[in-house]
């Protein structure tokens, strides 16, 4: 990352420096990532996660290596809890300059798999997660006539993917609040800006870790197949890369060409993008895993 982030270190300075910065989901992936880099970009960044014991790691592991930080326990799903931190943070610093509502949860495999509880939990987390921040922050931003709104979506909001029918769904939300406050938030002196992660090396892309969830497990040679054919970004990449573009004000970052070529496609046929994901996944690794 060192010699990548040199390439950006002035802009992000500028754009990032002393300012104040949560970060939802930040115990590990891209929002560990992005959190990591704001630091050094000279933020106070408050790293938010569910799980205390390892946002609290996180948060450590940025203040030995110099920069300002602070790990809170909060689940996103639960208004109350987010509201409490959003607002203290503000009462403490006097300002709320950024919000990456980030933290994600993902369900993999065929819909007829799904219990209720999947698809609540995902509703929950990856939408009313970003509700509960939006809902939050954005009228203190309003307040004070400034302040930037990241929400991250996925290249799954942009769009079929058969493959994560309530991931895309909820994706797809997070994808249309964003863009449509963006309209609204600019009179206000507010900014918004839409994430869409497509193939980043985190554990909730194998289905691993605490938040990530394969209803048919995928065996270790389908796993290495998935990988290669993939070729999945750091999340340390997309976090350089995510956050030029939010310096910049561009309201969607998508990182991946093929997602933007999907993207496109999809925008000009939607028949045409959901023929061309039904191919892609008749040739995946993950094939067996919707039968």
């Amino acid at each position: 990352m060192n010699g990548q982030y040199l390439r950006y270190e002035k802009r992000f300075v500028r754009a990032y420096g002393s300012r104040v910065a949560v970060v939802t989901g930040a115990g590990s992936g891209i929002g560990l990532a992005l959190a990591k880099c704001l630091a050094r970009s000279g933020a106070r960044v408050i790293l938010a996660d569910l799980q205390g014991d390892k946002v609290e790691e996180a948060a450590e592991s940025i203040v030995r290596e110099g920069g300002v930080a602070r790990a809170a326990k909060v689940d996103v799903a639960d208004f109350r809890g987010v509201d409490d931190l959003i607002q203290r943070i503000f009462v403490e610093n006097g300002r709320l300059d950024f919000l990456f509502n980030n933290a994600g949860i993902a369900v993999g495999g065929a819909i007829y798999h799904y219990s209720i509880e999947d698809w609540q939990a995902m509703v929950a987390v990856n939408l009313l997660g970003v509700v509960n921040g939006v809902h939050a922050a954005y009228r203190l931003m309003k307040k004070q006539g400034s302040g930037h709104i990241v929400n991250t979506a996925s290249a799954a909001a942009l769009g079929a993917s058969g493959r994560s029918v309530g991931y895309t769904a909820t994706k797809h939300a997070v994808f249309g609040l964003s863009i449509s406050l963006r309209s609204q938030a600019a009179a206000h002196g507010v900014k918004v800006s839409v994430l869409c992660p497509a193939f980043v090396k985190t554990d909730m892309l194998v289905g691993g870790g605490k938040y990530g969830k394969e209803l048919v497990p995928l065996t270790p040679e389908e796993l290495k197949r998935m990988m290669d054919a993939l070729k999945p970004v750091s999340p340390d990449a997309f976090a350089l890369k995510a956050l030029n573009a939010i310096s910049l004000n561009k309201t969607i970052f998508i990182e991946s060409p093929m997602a933007r070529v999907m993207w496109w496609v999809y925008r000009v046929s939607p028949l045409l993008g959901i023929q061309l994901d039904h191919l892609m996944l008749k040739c995946s690794p993950l094939a067996r895993t919707l039968q």
